[in-house]
């Protein structure tokens, strides 16, 4: 599981004085660099380094985000499958959960126009970021759901 701690910005507030709903997207996707390495290390984003493509994307707000206190983003890998991945989200503040996600990303040849299966090499390290089932279904606090 990755995590990253996030301080939120004034700008990032709405009328309202909490984050804007569009921001969490925003930081989940900054919390996915380090998967996005896995598959182009130095993230050049070129036609030939970059294999991904996102078909989906979802997000449950549980509960309100302020600025006046850090965000800590989890991340980690839910499913891997013949060409695509799920990775799952969660922003915690002040010890509640506020938001939760998935993303599902597929491997795509930019250059040929299609999907292609997960090389291997790359499959072995995502599974490293698939958290172990917990015993008898009871997750320990502040574990991913």
């Amino acid at each position: 599981m990755f995590t990253l701690t996030v301080s939120p910005r004034i700008g990032e507030t709405d009328a309202l004085g909490h984050i804007n709903n569009c921001v969490p997207p925003i930081w989940f996707e900054q919390a996915r660099t380090p998967l996005f390495r896995v598959f182009d290390p130095l993230l050049q984003f070129s036609r030939e380094t970059w294999h991904l493509v996102m078909v989906h994307s979802d997000y449950d707000y549980t509960g309100q985000l302020y600025c006046n206190s850090p965000v800590e983003v989890k991340t980690w890998i839910s499913r891997i499958g013949e060409k695509s991945f799920t990775i799952k989200h969660e922003a915690w503040q002040q010890g509640r959960l506020c938001v939760k996600g998935s993303v599902v990303l597929v491997y795509y040849d930019f250059i040929a126009q299609k999907s292609e299966p997960i090389p291997d090499e790359i499959r072995v390290k995502l599974e490293q970021h698939i958290p172990p089932p917990s015993d008898a279904g009871v997750k320990p606090a502040g574990a991913p759901v």
